[in-house]
């Protein structure tokens, strides 16, 4: 595995380590938003690896759809996609982030950042 890949790996798993210190001392946007991180990181080792290249962007769902993830794995990617809005930007509405987010929220989004994080991990 190239070296600049396995960096974008290692920290991948930093960032999701985040996400579950962040679920645990309730801090239910910030878990979501370093969940979203980790997966945006893993996808980009994996497109990386296979294409030598990195890729510039942040849409998961068009980031999945380089690396060939499987259709259900893409939709989790647009609801992680859409929880990193919000829980950057998501000051528009009524609630701020740190009171929009819940923990079944941040538990959702931290289990699809595992189950994509592993399916890609399986493939790189």
């Amino acid at each position: 595995m190239k070296d600049e890949t396995k960096k974008w790996i290692e920290q991948a798993e930093a960032d999701l380590k985040t996400a579950r210190n962040s679920l645990a001392s309730k801090d239910f946007y910030a878990s979501s938003f370093w969940a979203q991180q980790a997966v945006e990181k893993i996808l980009k080792a994996f497109i990386m690896k296979k294409e030598n290249k990195l890729i510039k962007m942040h849409d998961l769902v068009i980031l999945g759809r380089k690396a060939k993830l499987p259709i259900e794995l893409l939709s989790k990617c647009e609801r992680l996609s859409k929880a990193y809005i919000e829980s950057r930007y998501g000051l528009l509405g009524g609630e701020i982030p740190a009171e929009k987010f819940k923990q079944a929220d941040a538990e959702n989004f931290l289990n699809i950042a595992e189950e994509i994080t592993i399916w890609l991990k399986k493939k790189i």
